[in-house]
């Protein structure tokens, strides 16, 4: 039986992943600091002898240590890694301080390093690991900064482990999503501006959901895509690689701001 660790595991993009990949009839080791969303998971699951599951901060020193040490402890080996755990909300550079470049850095750069860096020595043929990143990780996006940044090192980071150890049979990928209707994203649909740069310019009808992005990393980790190595997936209708606006855009009127 195969093992995959999921992190941010305990709601969105995480909880459907860590359920499709246990559909697919893995074990899973979920991730996450909010106990409450962890008990979600478990009840999601169901199934105490194919799930573990740490209350831990990513970005905790002896968090590494103690992810893949439970993965080992309780299933004996470690197959896939999904570094899934982010944070949203960033502002443009202009208006990042060094504690909100930091914090972005911490939780969606370095403690994805340091987790592969600690998973990679337990993993071997058949073995993969996916770095969910973004749609800004491919092209600039306004208000991206930090958030851009650590998600575009990653991206980095990601081809790097493609070519050190795809010798060793460990395929590493990337997903990124577009804009998906999770509890973090939904809200900012109140914004008219946000809804219209994503809606309007999307050239599918709707905006992506967390199946789309969990099926799409459950496909990384199955036989289907065993020769899939160094590659972003980008899952998001189609809103970075054309220049569409709808019909309702481009008949709207442009009005100097005030």
């Amino acid at each position: 039986m195969q093992v995959a660790i999921v992190t941010g595991a305990g709601s969105g993009i995480g909880l459907g992943t860590a359920k499709m990949l246990y559909d697919a009839g893995m074990a899973i080791v979920g991730i996450g600091r909010d106990l409450a969303k962890l008990t979600t998971l478990e009840a999601t699951i169901g199934d105490p002898d194919r799930l573990a599951t740490l209350s831990v901060d990513v970005t905790a020193e002896d968090a590494p240590h103690r992810i893949v040490g439970l993965a080992i402890e309780r299933f004996g080996r470690l197959d896939f890694l999904i570094n899934n755990a982010g944070a949203g909300s960033p502002k443009p550079l202009h208006e990042t301080d060094d504690a909100m470049l930091d914090g972005f850095l911490d939780v969606m750069l370095r403690a994805p390093f340091r987790l592969c860096r600690e998973a990679i020595g337990h993993m071997g043929d058949g073995c993969g690991i996916v770095n969910v990143t973004s749609t800004y990780a491919v092209i600039g996006g306004r208000r991206g900064g930090a958030y851009s940044a650590a998600k575009g090192g990653l991206t980095s980071l990601t081809e790097h482990m493609a070519c050190e150890y795809g010798p060793r049979g460990i395929r590493s990928n990337c997903v990124a999503p577009g804009v998906t209707m999770t509890d973090m994203v939904r809200h900012r649909f109140d914004d008219e501006m946000f809804k219209r740069v994503n809606v309007e310019t999307t050239p599918f009808p709707r905006l992506g959901e967390v199946s789309d992005i969990a099926s799409t990393i459950a496909f990384l980790c199955s036989p289907g895509a065993g020769f899939i190595n160094g590659q972003t997936i980008v899952v998001d209708g189609g809103w970075t690689t054309t220049k569409y606006m709808s019909d309702r855009a481009l008949r709207t009127n442009w009005v100097e701001p005030s």
